[in-house]
């Protein structure tokens, strides 16, 4: 288990396989004592190969797994206490209790040398499962060392350019639970993946990952196929190669699988207010796919974060639509490539001027020859409903008007459809019959009176409602 794809493609795995030094058997399971192996990794499509035992690291004890720092010259690699001297004794029995630690080698002319212990490993707890990140800034592992939460946790340290380390930190309640929490590894985009025990998911243990990058992010199951029922654990990925590996007992015993990535992209939509840069908490987000089908609606959430999961290579819309503030309609920009896609959102406050006549808001204009409601329109007929909902006992007439090209009778009579299609907007959002009117004007009385030399442009603005309060 514990497969670690470093420089060199060179895979680093532990196993009880035949050639690891020890001949004892382990109590527990009645296998060999666990050993550092390395095979050679070509592609996704082609076994390993040239698998062998990394002699230098391994002791009778258990040894393994190991995780490699990006420049490949820097491993840290899980091994048993007694190598620092490190363990209890049972006086009563008469044996020596080890628990797990992680140990820093340096390669060397080809060879892993200069082991020494970091120093945060205990004598009555276990430090163990390493993953550093590609930079060699930052050690994650889990532990059950005191300030653990649960059976054992999951922590990271610092560590300077000098490779000295700083103080242990618990990835808090965020990542870990009452339960276990173990075999974490970092990715090169700054994923953390790992092991569960105590979270909804499939049963045993469930691989998680949680994207460091984003504020309070959740955990997330990686699902089926990835988890089973049975014990799925130690995953790692890299995104360059488009491969993964984890372990899993789903047959029995333990074994590494690899797995190939199908392109997602996870979309972060973050909802503020325009001007404060406030976030906004329980705004609407729906998202649609190129051909305008509504795939979901989703509420922000404290963070102002909505997340979706969707397929690369596609078109996305999004509206966003929260009360007080105007609406606003985002095309998604392509993803190819998949992986983390951040999405911005700014909503302006509905701001309408009520005179003691009228209600002043943008014009809502309407398509040539046509009385359906624009997007732009809808967003100026949201600011009137919020008027009128603040004002319960307000009655309005709906005026609508058209510009002057085609006959008297045909622009009536669409002038008239463009105020009901109006007035029925309005009502669909919640507010009573009684206290709307609607009349269509033609264009008898435009806004710009240009008579037969009317640009596209004044023909627009004369294509108009109005709203006149009548109380």
């Amino acid at each position: 288990f514990g497969a670690f794809l470093t420089v060199g493609d060179t895979l680093y795995f532990a196993s009880t396989r035949k050639g690891n030094k020890s001949k004892n058997k382990y109590g527990w399971d009645n296998q060999g004592y666990l050993d550092i192996f390395q095979a050679k990794y070509k592609n996704a499509d082609d076994p390993l190969y040239d698998v062998e035992p990394v002699s230098e690291l391994n002791t009778k004890y258990h040894d393994g797994p190991a995780t490699v720092t990006g420049d490949g010259h820097t491993m840290y690699f899980a091994t048993e206490s007694f190598r620092a001297g490190k363990f209890t004794k049972n006086k009563a029995k008469l044996v020596k209790l080890g628990k797990v630690s992680v140990f820093r080698a340096t390669k060397k002319k080809g060879k892993w040398a200069d082991f020494e212990p970091v120093p945060f490993n205990g004598s009555d707890y276990s430090v163990s499962n390493p993953s550093v990140s590609k930079d060699g800034r930052t050690l994650y592992f889990s532990s059950d060392m005191p300030g653990t939460m649960g059976s054992t946790d999951i922590w990271k340290v610092d560590i300077d350019e000098d490779g000295n380390y700083g103080t242990p930190v618990n990835m808090g309640s965020q990542i870990n639970t009452e339960g276990r929490e173990s075999f974490p590894f970092i990715s090169e985009d700054g994923k953390l993946y790992f092991a569960s025990d105590s979270r909804k998911g499939f049963g045993g243990l469930d691989i998680y990952v949680v994207d460091l990058a984003i504020p309070q992010a959740e955990p997330k199951n990686l699902g089926s196929p990835i988890n089973t029922a049975k014990d799925d654990f130690a995953f790692s990925f890299y995104p360059g190669k488009d491969i993964g590996f984890f372990s899993t007992n789903r047959i029995g015993r333990d074994d590494i699988y690899k797995a190939k990535p199908v392109c997602n992209t996870e979309m972060y939509v973050t909802v503020t207010h325009k001007d404060t840069g406030k976030i906004l908490t329980g705004a609407r987000v729906d998202i649609y796919d190129d051909r305008k089908n509504l795939i979901e609606t989703k509420f922000t959430d404290q963070r102002g974060i909505v997340e979706y999961v969707v397929d690369c290579g596609k078109f996305y819309h999004l509206q966003v639509d929260m009360d007080d503030f105007e609406g606003k309609a985002v095309e998604v920009p392509l993803n190819r490539k998949g992986g983390r896609q951040l999405v911005n959102v700014g909503l302006r406050p509905i701001e309408v001027l009520v005179t003691k006549h009228e209600i002043i808001l943008g014009d809502v204009y309407f398509e040539f020859d046509r009385f359906n409601i624009t997007q732009q329109g809808a967003i100026e007929l949201d600011k009137l409903v919020k008027v009128m909902k603040r004002n319960p006992e307000m009655r309005i007439k709906v005026g609508s008007h058209t510009d002057n090209r085609g006959s008297a009778t045909y622009n009536q009579k669409l002038s008239e459809n463009r105020a009901k299609t109006t007035v029925q907007y309005v009502l669909s959002k919640g507010i009573e019959a009684y206290r709307l009117e609607s009349q269509g004007y033609g264009p008898s009385v435009p806004k710009i009176d240009c008579k037969a030399n009317c640009t596209e442009e004044e023909h627009a603005i004369n294509r108009r409602s109005e709203f006149v309060i009548l109380k």
